[in-house]
């Protein structure tokens, strides 16, 4: 059967690649765009690619990022997903919660606001222009979360204070 090969090819020290994007994260930072994680829920995946891109598209001075979960929060890759969520938190200023009725339906994003909270992030509730949602996830009104339309989103965030 075709192709020669010896198998997987190994891809190398994870941590030196780890490094190397904590450097890009604050190398972004420090020439003016602020590290933002975003959360949000998953069946909201593609208006938040929405938002990406018109962030992008409008040079705003923010980099999102963020680890993308469709598992329930109680599976057992649980513990290593938040891990990773949490060290993606940590490498960011704020933390911006895209707010739709499933965000509010969602375990995962109503932790990862308490794991913002408890690392000391700020957090932002952020919502599409015109949609004011009444229904929230319990942590933006446990801990008074301001919220915000998409369009007042990056002066909120260069008014916080580091």
């Amino acid at each position: 059967m075709g192709g020669g090969g010896s198998g997987p090819h190994p891809i190398g020290d994870v941590r030196k690649w780890i490094e190397q994007a904590k450097e890009e994260l604050q190398a972004s930072e420090q020439s003016g765009r602020r590290n933002v994680f975003l959360s949000f829920a998953y069946e909201d995946l593609n208006m938040v690619n929405l938002l990406r891109g018109q962030a992008k598209n409008q040079r705003l001075p923010l980099e999102f990022n963020d680890w993308s979960v469709s598992e329930p929060i109680n599976s057992e890759r649980a513990p290593y997903i938040k891990e990773k969520i949490k060290e993606r938190i940590l490498q960011s200023s704020a933390t911006v919660v895209f707010i739709s009725e499933s965000t509010a339906k969602s375990d995962w994003v109503d932790w990862e606001i308490e794991e913002s909270v408890r690392l000391g992030r700020h957090v932002i509730g952020v919502y599409p222009e015109g949609s004011d949602p009444r229904v929230r996830p319990s942590a933006i009104d446990r801990h008074g979360i301001a919220c915000v339309p998409w369009p007042d989103l990056a002066a909120t965030i260069a008014g916080l204070e580091d």
